[in-house]
């Protein structure tokens, strides 16, 4: 991988990331199973559900669901970088960022290793913001390639597996530390916890760690209200059900006011979240495994008014972990789902 700055002794050069690289693009992207996708023909697509008429403001009549790539294991954190046209996404088993480019169509592998990749983001610089399971770390990508690390523990003690990330206004970055990553082989290395399912916060000039939440089990996805007042996190291992927690955003990162905001009420499997420039939340969903639950009932992206009320569900073929806006207008909803990427134009645009 790209020299590092604070790296971690005995990791990869520069040189060794770049002949990795290029043996893996000549070696072809897709390292997993691809799937045929055929599009609805009729408009309006029916895989875009109104379930409240609320929602059909936001549905484009003539736009409907494409598949731009496939080929991966697990695909997540989808990011647009606008200014180059293109979207990264981890795709975590295989152990590497993809990447597609909005111009050409052209998909192929941007990063590998990736030290199993899972969340990314950008700052306000626009540099990378990427969370790694098998390091334990959370890294920024530099202009120039080289890697800055950024926190890899807190309070002398590893973090689990860096999850989900988001960058505010003010240059923070806000992070969630579940163990998914480090629960077996298959999205990093098999360990034992340090610290608790928690929430951090780094200061905007990078100089402060804080742990802003550590009582969730399994915090996941996260995201702001439009005007950053409220933070919204997703509590994975929460029973009976998976939820959205509310909380209001103080001076310095400080979190009160904890309230319910969305509660999956059944086998649905909340997983990232973004939201839009009028408050909606957009979620990633699909079945958490429940026996008895029907995964083609669940599979693509539900969507939740302000008041947290279910409006839409962007049904989708499999089931998708995070999403992202992008696109020229940031109207373009970018969905990693298992094993691939779908969009589909909104009439919103990110909030973010």
């Amino acid at each position: 991988m790209p020299h590092e700055k604070n790296a971690a002794p005995g990791a990869a050069t520069r040189r060794h990331f770049l002949a990795g690289a290029v043996a893996a693009t000549a070696a072809g992207a897709a390292t997993a199973q691809s799937f045929e996708f055929k599009p609805q023909q009729r408009y309006p697509d029916p895989s875009v559900q109104v379930l409240d008429p609320q929602f059909a403001k936001y549905r484009i009549y003539s736009s409907s669901v494409e598949q731009i790539a496939t080929g991966m294991r697990w695909a997540e954190g989808p990011v647009w970088f606008g200014d180059g046209r293109y979207l990264l996404v981890s795709d975590i088993p295989n152990n590497r960022i993809m990447r597609w480019d909005e111009a050409t169509g052209a998909w192929g592998v941007f990063r590998q290793p990736s030290n199993f990749s899972n969340g990314l983001a950008r700052d306000r610089q626009g540099r990378l913001l990427t969370c790694e399971h098998l390091t334990r770390r959370i890294t920024r990508t530099e202009y120039d390639g080289s890697i800055t690390v950024l926190a890899d523990g807190y309070n002398g003690k590893r973090f689990n597996s860096p999850n989900d990330i988001i960058c505010s206004k003010d240059g923070a970055v806000w992070f969630t530390d579940p163990p998914f990553g480090i629960a077996g082989h298959w999205e990093g290395e098999k360990a034992a916890p340090e610290l608790p399912h928690g929430v951090y916060r780094i200061d905007p000039g990078g100089a402060k760690l804080s742990q802003v939440l550590g009582d969730l089990a399994g915090a996941n996805g996260l995201c702001f209200s439009p005007d950053e007042k409220v933070l919204y996190i997703v509590e994975g291992r929460h029973q009976p059900h998976r939820v959205v927690w509310a909380y209001d955003v103080g001076p310095g990162g400080r979190l009160s006011g904890k309230r319910l905001h969305i509660d999956a009420g059944g086998p649905g499997a909340l997983d990232g979240i973004k939201c839009d420039e009028f408050g909606n939340l957009w979620c990633g969903w699909g079945s958490n495994g429940a026996v008895g639950a029907n995964p083609a009932d669940l599979d693509g992206v539900m969507v939740f008014n302000p008041e947290g009320k279910a409006i839409g569900h962007i049904r989708l073929p499999e089931r998708c972990a995070n999403l992202c806006f992008g696109g020229a207008k940031n109207n373009r909803l970018f969905m990693a789902s298992s094993h691939s990427i779908y969009a589909l134009y909104v009439e919103a645009r990110g909030a973010v």
